[in-house]
């Protein structure tokens, strides 16, 4: 979801800082709004989702036989701290805005869409 919403008012937000609306700009132009906005997409995701998925590894690789999976999140806490949950950030930022952008660019525009039907 923070996808898809990030992405429609990063979109939104870039055409009103250019000060144009979004059909007065070509194909290509239209194409490097959308691959910047699904990159920033991406970071925020990134953003929002590291924590659980640092914390979800975390659990698969360190839960000790028997444990409880609250415990074991409890007992991963008190090693790693907050600050812990934030490590390899800056490559997923970059992982996932880069997926996220590409996405965009291989996704059609609504304007292809009656290119091809009509």
């Amino acid at each position: 979801m923070t996808k898809f919403a990030t992405f429609e008012e990063t979109v939104s937000m870039i055409y009103r800082t250019l000060g144009k609306p979004k059909e007065s700009y070509n194909g290509l132009q239209q194409t490097g709004v959308s691959f910047l906005g699904g990159y920033i997409a991406g970071i925020f995701c990134a953003i929002v989702s590291h924590p659980a998925d640092v914390m979800v590894s975390k659990l698969n690789a360190d839960r000790q036989l028997g444990e409880s999976a609250m415990k074991a999140v409890s007992r991963i806490y008190g090693n790693i701290r907050f600050s812990g949950l934030w490590n390899g950030l800056p490559v997923r930022i970059v992982m996932l805005g880069t997926l996220t952008g590409f996405q965009w660019l291989i996704v059609p525009r609504p304007s292809d869409h009656r290119r091809t039907l009509a």
